[in-house]
């Protein structure tokens, strides 16, 4: 009998969905959500319903049957600081999800999960995988210069952990056994120190800090900050916006969409090049301020995320950081095929399922 695996991503305008039979992908899709349909929704947890359709949906096409699926596993969304590795979807998780300090689309990952289980009547489990609060922060890492304000772990979790493992096992050594810092470059950009199989340093580009990204500020000047904030000219859900939604490229520029800004690149913007290049600037300052972290013993320095198709962005990172340790690229963010890889150790047993309290 078939033991399918139902993996799920939840981006801003697309929900990711596979399908694997041992290691053999069956399915696979990108559905898109267009925009004018998101406005509909007020909040991020309002969408559930509609993605949750979407899903079954594609799944009823493809004829997949419920009865031969044995997980459910999806990308898990901004919970509280916890372990990494993979969590049972319970009724304490779901809460958490859905009442979320902030508000992100990959909270809708778990929430698609249970719903999609209970569709087929709760005789399989849900689980979230390596969600991005997981904490392996050192104390020292998280101290601020404000008591009030620590610094959090929040990344690219999934993506980071897998780029890394699979960077280890490239040079047979585990991922316990190595330091590698590496740089996730999507919408946002998270740059992780990994010291024997722990992130013990990383930016938060949700909440602005690090290198600025297409679409997140990254880090700014506090006080300037400060002045905008209560110039009035914005309230305070317009200035979270321009934090982690309309900052970076996007505010410079009009748009996030990297292909765009390098055909404008292409034909001279000199505006363009100045400010897509700062990413690449920035994200190698950060690499460079975490070799310190690793006392710089670094086996490898990984770029992965969509960013790292850019030829010129990769270029850029190199001339800045080549001579701090190999550069390794791994373009997209390969987080559909670390969620079945996730789903066929949970069915094997390789690892213990964690329970979320």
């Amino acid at each position: 009998m078939k033991e399918l695996i139902l993996s799920l991503k939840t981006i801003s305008e697309m929900t990711k969905l596979s399908v694997h039979d041992n290691r053999e992908t069956v399915l696979f899709k990108n559905i898109i959500h267009p925009h004018e349909e998101l406005c509909n929704f007020e909040r991020v947890t309002d969408q559930l319903d509609m993605r949750k359709k979407a899903v079954m949906t594609e799944l009823n096409k493809a004829q997949i049957d419920f009865d031969t699926i044995t997980l459910v596993v999806a990308k898990g969304g901004l919970l509280k600081p916890s372990a990494s590795g993979a969590y049972v979807v319970n009724e304490k998780m779901l809460n958490d999800l859905k009442d979320a300090r902030t508000e992100h689309v990959s909270n809708l990952g778990g929430l698609i999960a249970e719903a999609i289980v209970r569709e087929a009547g709760n005789k399989i489990k849900a689980y979230i995988v390596d969600p991005a609060f997981v904490d392996e922060m050192d104390e020292i890492a998280k101290i601020s210069g404000m008591p009030e304000l620590p610094r959090r772990s929040i990344l690219h979790n999934l993506s980071q952990r897998s780029v890394a493992r699979n960077f280890a096992n490239s040079i047979g050594k585990s991922y316990e056994s190595v330091n590698v810092i590496v740089a996730h470059m999507g919408i946002g950009i998270s740059v992780g120190a990994h010291r024997m199989g722990k992130i013990v340093d990383v930016n938060n580009g949700l909440n602005g800090d690090g290198p600025m990204s297409p679409s997140r500020s990254g880090g700014v000047p506090a006080g300037q900050l400060v002045e905008l904030c209560f110039s009035g000219k914005f309230t305070e859900k317009e200035i979270m916006k321009k934090i982690y939604e309309n900052g970076g490229m996007k505010a410079y520029l009009g748009t996030s969409d990297a292909q765009d800004v390098e055909k404008l690149i292409a034909d001279g913007d000199k505006k363009a090049e100045i400010v897509y290049k700062a990413i690449a600037y920035q994200t190698a300052k950060e690499i460079g301020a975490l070799s310190t972290v690793l006392r710089g013993k670094i086996d490898g320095i990984l770029l992965s995320g969509g960013l790292a198709h850019s030829r010129l962005i990769i270029n850029e990172i190199s001339e800045m950081v080549s001579h701090l340790s190999k550069i390794r690229i791994y373009p997209g963010e390969n987080e559909m095929e670390a969620l079945a890889t996730y789903g066929h150790m949970i069915l094997s047993k390789e690892i213990v399922v964690k329970e979320y309290v």
